[in-house]
Order: C-alpha cells, then sequence, then structure tokens
C-alpha cells in the first residue's frame, strides 16, 4: 500500500475539449433532441421531498446516542445530502425554472442547499460553468485536482485518504487555483444556510447539527455515490476524459452518471439523458 504509482504526471493535451463539437454533429445529425432542452418542473418537487424529508431524520436523531447519529448520518443522511448536490447541479445549469427565469434557479438553489449545512449553491454555479467551458484547463477547470494533490497522494493509502478528504479538497480547491472576487448572492447564501444552522441546533439541538454535516461530509468522501467524482472525468483510457456510468446509483443522483452525456447537452434535465 506504500508503493508509489508509476504515473508521476498529469495527462496533457492541447486540443479544444470535444463536447462542443460533438454537440454541433449530434444535433446537425439529430435535431430533436433540441426539444429536450427544457426545464424539470418535477424537480422542485422532488427537492421539496428531500428538505421534508431531512428535517424529519433531524427531529427524529435528536436524542439517539452518538454511535447511531453518526450511523444514520453515514447510512441515510449522506444519500439525501449527496443527491442534494446534484439537483443543485441540476439547478445551476436552469433545469428547475428554465433559463427565462434564470434568479428563481439561484434563489431555489439556496434553498435546496438548507439541509446539506455549508454554503454551496451559489459557487457551485460559478466554477461549475468554467468546468463545462475550459473542461480540464489548468488554472481554471477546479475540479481538477492540483498539482500538490497528484504529487502527495501518489501510494494506494494516500490515495485512500485522498478520497475520504474529497469533500475538503472540492470546498477548498477553488480558494488555490482560480479564486473569484465574492458576490452578493454568495453573501446572501451564506447568511441563509448560517442563520439555518442556528435554527436547527436552537430547536433541536447538537445532534441534529452534527448529523446534517456529517451527512454532508461523509457523503461526500468515502462513500459509494462519490465513486463518480472519479468516474467523470480521471483518464482511464488514453485519450477519453469524460466517462459515463450506466447504473442503478443514477436514481440517486439525477443521472449524473451519464456524463458524456451531461457535457454534451448541459441543458437537458438529468431525468432526459437516457432517452
Amino acid at each position: 500500500m506504500g508503493n508509489r504509482v508509476s504515473r508521476e504526471d498529469f495527462e496533457w493535451v492541447y486540443t479544444d475539449q470535444p463536447h462542443a463539437s460533438r454537440r454541433r454533429e449530434i444535433l446537425a445529425k439529430y435535431p430533436e433532441i433540441r426539444s429536450l432542452m427544457k426545464p424539470d418542473s418535477n424537480l422542485i418537487w422532488i427537492i421539496i421531498m428531500m428538505i421534508l424529508t431531512q428535517l424529519v431524520a433531524f427531529y427524529l436523531v435528536k436524542d439517539l446516542d452518538w454511535k447511531w447519529v453518526i450511523f444514520w448520518a453515514y447510512t441515510f443522511g449522506s444519500c439525501i445530502n449527496h443527491s442534494m448536490t446534484l439537483a443543485i447541479h441540476e439547478i445551476s445549469h436552469n433545469i428547475a425554472f428554465g433559463h427565462y427565469k434564470a434568479m428563481w434557479n439561484r434563489w431555489f438553489g439556496m434553498f435546496a442547499n438548507l439541509p446539506i449545512g455549508v454554503p454551496y449553491s451559489i459557487s457551485f454555479k460559478r466554477y461549475h460553468m468554467d468546468h463545462h467551458r475550459y473542461l480540464g484547463a489548468d488554472g481554471v477547470d477546479v475540479d481538477i485536482p492540483t498539482d500538490f494533490e497528484g504529487w502527495f497522494f501518489c501510494t494506494t493509502f494516500r490515495k485512500f485518504i485522498w478520497v475520504i478528504l474529497q469533500p475538503l479538497f472540492y470546498a477548498f480547491r477553488p480558494l488555490f487555483i482560480n479564486p473569484k472576487p465574492i458576490t452578493y448572492l454568495e453573501i446572501i447564501n451564506t447568511v441563509a444556510q448560517i442563520t439555518f444552522d442556528i435554527i436547527i441546533y436552537y430547536f433541536w439541538g447538537i445532534k441534529s447539527l452534527v448529523y446534517m454535516l456529517a451527512a454532508t461530509l461523509l457523503g461526500l468522501g468515502l462513500h459509494p455515490i462519490s465513486g463518480h467524482f472519479i468516474a467523470e472525468h480521471y483518464m482511464f483510457l488514453k485519450g477519453h476524459e469524460t466517462y459515463s456510468y450506466y447504473g442503478p446509483l443514477n436514481l440517486l443522483t439525477f443521472n449524473v452518471g451519464y456524463h458524456n452525456e451531461h457535457h454534451d447537452f448541459p441543458n437537458i434535465p438529468g431525468k432526459s439523458l437516457p432517452l
């Protein structure tokens, strides 16, 4: 487990990312695909139900022993909160209310953010658009690990630790690679989230708050659903920078596994990608 891996650097390519040209070619051949580029109103109701589910869970765990708080955070809450991050991913593409109501999507994204416990929605939108526009671009696409991550996490054991700490790297990597000025929407997102966290603590106590935060950290770290972080863009076949997964976990992740398809058509709702 302490042996270093054979690769010592990233795979460097000097061609444009392929999805824009693929999109043009596919639409030229199958123009009917444009009919799928529309909002998904069902997403709104699914998110509301997920939030209500977590509110019930916050109440139920408030008097449990700590071991059960962590148990339910990992086995149940983690699935809800990870799924919610991918609902926010859908919202970042204006899937909930459409492109003509972009601000409705931003406000709804803040609402969806609440059970995650950490302000996330608005900043994610800003950086995720760069990920699509400049896929894999050094110093711009913050989904790509830093040079330090590639150098230090170079053994099996260290990679295991890296997977556990994935949510922390995902959160702090943008601050080092491509920091952006803070916007007023990010401030509102942060104030709303802190207010919600305080309310949860005030009414239901520390265990409910820890359950919420642990569900997020555990669900985005060493967790089956988190496999998509590695599967999406880490190169396994030379020349292929995006990969798709077609298994059952797509039911919990708004079909984010259909990742080639998503990058080809980011304004098609996840539910329609298998079509």
